[in-house]
């Protein structure tokens, strides 16, 4: 059950590089860390023009990254891979950022956070059979 922002600053893209930034950081999740895919929620933000700096200036085109899951479901080494795969998909999809881009995995206790008004520990418990 992640969850992914995924925020671009500059033109606006064309709903088929969204549709593409979804479709494939969906898949990143399932095959690097191991979430599955009907869980997987990405959100696109667009961000205008000259709203991401670098250096303190404006840049014209830029973006980031954050996932959202729950503590302890991945190694180091996942989350480094994910990382990698992460930005080099960005950089394929949007072309020349000028700013630097920053992927970030943001690891929540599962009794933090949840979806459809249930925690991630409450599901833990349910799927060990013990009814909370």
């Amino acid at each position: 059950m992640p969850l992914i922002q995924i925020a671009i600053a500059g033109p606006t893209p064309v709903p088929a590089t969204v549709s593409r930034l979804q479709a494939e950081t969906t898949t990143l999740m399932r095959d690097i860390l191991r979430k599955q895919a009907p869980l997987t929620v990405v959100a696109i933000s667009q961000l205008p023009e000259g709203s991401l700096s670098a250096n303190g200036q404006g840049v014209p085109l830029g973006a980031f990254l954050e996932a959202t899951v729950t503590a302890g479901t991945n190694t180091d080494d996942e989350k480094a891979a994910f990382i990698v795969a992460a930005e080099a998909m960005l950089r394929d999809a949007l072309g020349r950022l000028d700013a630097p881009v920053y992927v970030i995995v943001q690891e929540i206790p599962a009794t933090d956070w949840g979806y459809d008004g249930r925690t991630q520990a409450a599901r833990r418990i349910d799927v060990a059979g013990v009814t909370p």
